[in-house]
């Protein structure tokens, strides 16, 4: 069930189109808490969290393992409600850290699936998804099945499938933690591309403070468990970026400091 102040309009997505979203793309978060009660402990996740994420903004979230910033993405999604506080958030699409292809179908068929769930009959769905296919480097490979894909690849249609859903949000949890580093280098670059063709509002969970400030108009840092947000800092460097910008680096830096880490 979405939380409490998601909306869950559908939208139909045009043949050989962008991915039609109505706008918007807001993202507000109130001193939430988020608490899990197990059998032998109770963990607070997240202790009064707040985040206002503007439409179209690339917001990147970094932190330690286990400081909740997976179960923000899921709070964002509607996955989760909070126990304290609010999270106000039009429609987000969530691709996971795993791909979750499904072995049995072709790849264009996994990348169609966000169209088939909402109604998409699996002829124009195809027809919809094939276009795209040529523009994220995956041209004769829509007939191919995730075993013949690469790890890049796979990532690629699994990023298409959530653009698909044609949601004004997209929250991407880790989607490169797998990947070699040099596959990881090309994926970077490839996703700042297609997030400049095909504008969202984005949020990004990375273990990768280099990646956050690549990628993201700001980077929050949360603390260590219960996950409170530490830092903001906005990027104010032009697309694309280099690595060895000084004034990226002097970012990343500072980023660091922020999650107690010297360099």
């Amino acid at each position: 069930m979405p939380a409490k102040g998601v909306t869950t309009t559908t939208i139909e997505a045009p043949p050989q189109e962008q991915p039609a979203f109505a706008g918007g793309g807001r993202v507000d978060i109130r001193e939430v808490v988020r608490t899990f009660h197990g059998r032998r402990a109770t963990v607070c996740a997240l202790d009064g969290v707040s985040l206002r994420i503007e439409p179209g903004q690339t917001v990147a979230i970094v932190g330690p393992s286990g400081c909740g910033k997976t179960t923000l993405l899921e709070l964002i999604c509607g996955l989760q409600k909070p126990d304290q506080g609010s999270v106000q958030a039009d429609p987000a699409a969530l691709m996971p850290q795993r791909d979750l292809l499904l072995p049995w179908l072709s790849a264009l068929d996994n990348a169609a699936l966000a169209l088939r769930a909402r109604g998409v009959r699996r002829a124009e769905a195809r027809q919809q998804a094939e276009p795209w296919f040529p523009r994220l480097g995956l041209a004769g490979f829509e007939r191919a099945r995730t075993h013949e894909l690469s790890g890049g690849m796979r990532q690629r249609v699994s990023f298409l499938r959530s653009l698909l859903a044609g949601k004004p949000v997209l929250a991407l949890d880790e989607p490169f933690a797998s990947l070699d580093t040099l596959t990881r280098s090309e994926m970077q670059g490839w996703l700042a591309e297609m997030l400049a063709e095909t504008p969202r509002t984005v949020v990004l969970v990375t273990h990768d403070v280099e990646e956050a400030v690549l990628l993201g108009d700001r980077v929050v840092v949360m603390s260590a468990r219960p996950g409170r947000v530490v830092r903001d800092l906005t990027i104010p460097l032009p697309r694309p970026r280099r690595r060895t910008d000084p004034e990226l680096v002097t970012l990343r830096a500072q980023a660091l400091r922020a999650l107690g880490v010297s360099e």
